[in-house]
């Protein structure tokens, strides 16, 4: 058994679960928003059991956040933190 396995026992698997997901879903995504993806698939994966839960959550997150503008989505700087966004 590799030292990796030993230590994280179902990494493999997460990391082939998000390479299926990004491919089979999304088709690819820009390094520009890979980072969001990866936000929504950690949220996903690590709610997976408990899919009413997943939901009182996401309607608790929607209700604090403003969507971004188009001009935010595309602008050339990065994006606020999720802290930054709540005031934190």
């Amino acid at each position: 058994m590799q030292v990796t396995e030993s230590f994280l026992p179902i990494i493999h698997l997460v990391f082939s679960n998000l390479k299926t997901w990004l491919r089979g879903i999304h088709h690819g995504v820009s390094p520009q928003h890979l980072q969001a993806y990866l936000n929504e698939f950690t949220f996903r994966f690590n709610r997976r059991f408990y899919p009413f839960n997943a939901f009182r959550s996401l309607l608790g997150i929607a209700g604090d956040v403003t969507a971004p503008t188009y001009a935010e989505l595309y602008a050339k700087k990065s994006l606020p933190t999720i802290s930054s966004r709540f005031g934190s």
